[in-house]
């Protein structure tokens, strides 16, 4: 019976969102002195895996998308943005086995409200930060994969204020609640009956930037692990990191990140995620960037203390051939078990379509991106054709 009423309670909250944000969407539309903007995107796309069996997925995405601000007194401008996420998508196992998955979800649902040095947004929205692009320790809200060239990524249910300071140093304060899918690195999802905090603080240093980040969550345990598990009523988790940003010729960066656990079954409580980076772009021909970074993963007993974990390097090439033709390859190397990730994208714009052939051939068994909803498709080698319009 509690369970059924905290349900109803979470259930509340979110369909508060989303009258709230169809009332302001409604007032901010018909207001004069607004500005709107309605875009659409559909996606199709076709998977091929050459692995035994052989798999091949269909699939169709639609996302409306409408953004909507409004000029109020004292250079404030409240905000809307609600968008959905449909798709549609088969996988054949073989020739004699077909899964089916569907959906229709919110994408964005979010309101806010902006000065000159402030912004504060409340719903369902993306919340990301940090320097590194192809493995990122402070990935903690979001599941980005940089090898997907519409950057799609679930949001969360939170309530996000920024300030800015005059010298560029800015602040960040979160809470999030009702949020019951596992985000980032996460190994078990958070208690969506309880609210996550946090926060960020960024100041400017010589040429770049320093940030410190904390946020506090309480998980649960899934299913599958509840067994094993002595202590049924979940854990806490903080999460402290520093990360910097440098452009000295060349950009330089870093992310550390460090997770505290109370598990009761296990003596590593620690998790350590260490990333440092830099990019360059060559002057030949139209400019080839290059990203090369290094990634560790590490469970201890103790912050500094020696652990299990996995090892990977990483490196992106990017060259725009024309203003129509782009190509992109990009490279993981697993160090601990000697393994290679390859990826590389052809992509073609013209006007609102875009085309993007893509190939890959990993490791059979992904080590990355595990929380990613259909790795098993990209395990191995294959090919996927995509078709994007936007309007």
């Amino acid at each position: 019976m509690v369970y059924y009423q905290e349900m109803e309670k979470m259930n509340k909250v979110k369909i508060y969102i989303l009258l709230i944000s169809i009332f302001l969407f409604v007032c901010l539309h018909t207001s004069k002195g607004q500005d709107s903007d309605f875009t659409e995107q559909v996606s199709g796309w076709t998977n091929l895996n050459f692995n035994d069996p052989f798999l091949t997925q269909a699939g169709l995405r639609y996302i409306p998308d409408y953004k909507s601000s409004y000029n109020a007194k004292d250079n404030l401008i409240l905000k809307t943005n609600v968008s959905f996420n449909a798709y549609a998508s088969g996988l054949m196992y073989g020739l004699d086995s077909i899964q089916s998955n569907y959906n229709i979800k919110p994408y964005r649902l979010q309101f806010g409200l902006s000065g000159n040095q402030f912004d504060v947004r409340v719903g369902l929205q993306k919340i990301n930060f940090g320097s590194a692009t192809l493995l990122r320790p402070l990935m903690w809200f979001d599941g980005i994969d940089p090898r997907d060239p519409l950057q799609l990524t679930d949001g969360v249910y939170a309530v996000l204020g920024r300030y800015y300071f005059l010298n560029n140093a800015n602040i960040w304060l979160w809470s999030l609640y009702g949020n019951k899918n596992i985000k980032g690195w996460d190994s078990f999802p958070s208690n969506k009956k309880r609210p996550e905090v946090g926060g960020r603080f960024q100041y400017p240093v010589l040429k770049g930037e320093l940030a410190v980040t904390y946020h506090y969550r309480d998980g649960v345990f899934d299913g599958t692990y509840a067994d094993t598990i002595s202590n049924r009523n979940g854990f806490s988790e903080n999460r402290y990191a520093i990360d910097g940003k440098f452009d000295l010729e060349i950009g330089l960066w870093f992310e550390a990140t460090v997770i505290h656990q109370n598990l009761d079954f296990t003596k590593q409580r620690y998790k350590r995620l260490i990333n440092v980076g830099a990019d360059y772009t060559f002057p030949l021909g139209n400019g080839l960037n290059l990203i090369t970074e290094y990634f560790t993963y590490q469970q201890t007993e103790s912050v500094f203390g020696n652990g299990d974990g996995i090892e990977f390097g990483a490196m992106s090439l990017t060259y725009p051939i024309n203003i129509i033709n782009n190509i992109q390859a990009i490279v993981y190397y697993d160090i601990t078990n000697n393994d290679f990730y390859r990826f590389i994208n052809f992509s073609w714009t013209y006007d609102n379509w875009m085309i993007y052939v893509m190939g890959f051939w990993n490791p059979d068994k992904f080590q990355i991106y595990q929380n990613a909803g259909e790795a098993n498709i990209f395990g191995g080698y294959g090919a996927q054709l995509m078709l994007v319009f936007n309007h």
